[in-house]
């Protein structure tokens, strides 16, 4: 199995979706990639099934804020100061959809400690939440309101939010890797407005950020470097096509 290293850098969030899905669709049965990207304007990204009414469009259009759709389930992410990953992998290399979640979420906690020692203390959720009852909650239109098994979390907070879909015999993967607090505004976008301080209590009790964590700005050039590192690591490959990894904010 050949793995290729992408960084696709700063696009709208419909590039980002469509480009995770152009590759997982013409991936051949012998490679696999592992592609890094950010986005401009920040976007809000919807699950698959959710409804677009459960924004407000008016607020995002003010804010000159992106709407796209994920390809896969969960529910509404704002991405914005955040360094985003995807995974595809054929299920040809042997492994299932769910030994591919774990074995990526490792990857990412060991390039999270290669990071910042500050990290160390990065783990994997052990439990699954009841999805279903927790989408009858105000919360459960947040995709970082709860942590999913096997999801990335620090000191009980959830740091990386990431979702998994087959396409044909292909696996792709993709979460988010929180840098700064910004998302946590995503309440202001949504349609309900009764719940907004309700919602954005929940967003800062149950995530943290890199940047909460290491008290400084993130370095998205070091960061995804060490992330290759512990794909490199777990996965026991290595990436001899290196492109230059540099995705820190343009001006």
């Amino acid at each position: 199995m050949k793995w290729n290293l992408l960084n696709t850098g700063f696009n709208t969030g419909k590039f980002n979706m469509d480009y995770d899905i152009k590759l997982a669709l013409t991936c051949p049965d012998d490679q696999a990639y592992l592609r890094f990207y950010r986005w401009t304007p920040y976007c809000i990204s919807l699950g698959a099934n959710q409804r677009e009414s459960d924004l407000d469009m008016d607020a995002v259009k003010e804010n000159g804020i992106g709407v796209a759709r994920r390809p896969t389930g969960g529910r509404a992410i704002l991405h914005a100061e955040e360094l985003t990953y995807s995974v595809i992998l054929p299920l040809a290399s042997g492994m299932t959809a769910r030994e591919i979640y774990t074995k990526v979420s490792f990857a990412l906690v060991k390039g999270l400690k290669k990071y910042s020692a500050k990290l160390n203390d990065v783990e994997l959720e052990n439990l699954q939440p009841n999805f279903a009852e927790l989408l009858k909650e105000p919360s459960g239109m947040l995709c970082f309101a709860s942590t999913a098994k096997s999801e990335v979390k620090f000191k009980g907070k959830k740091l990386i939010g990431s979702a998994q879909r087959k396409l044909n015999k292909v696996v792709l993967q993709h979460g988010s890797i929180l840098g700064g607090t910004y998302h946590q505004d995503l309440p202001k976008y949504l349609a309900d407005k009764e719940n907004i301080d309700h919602l954005m209590d929940e967003l800062k009790d149950k995530t943290t950020e890199i940047e909460t964590i290491t008290g400084e700005m993130v370095d998205y050039k070091v960061l995804t470097e060490c992330i290759v590192a512990g794909f490199e690591d777990v996965f026991d490959i290595m990436f001899n096509d290196k492109p230059e990894l540099d995705l820190n904010e343009r001006s």
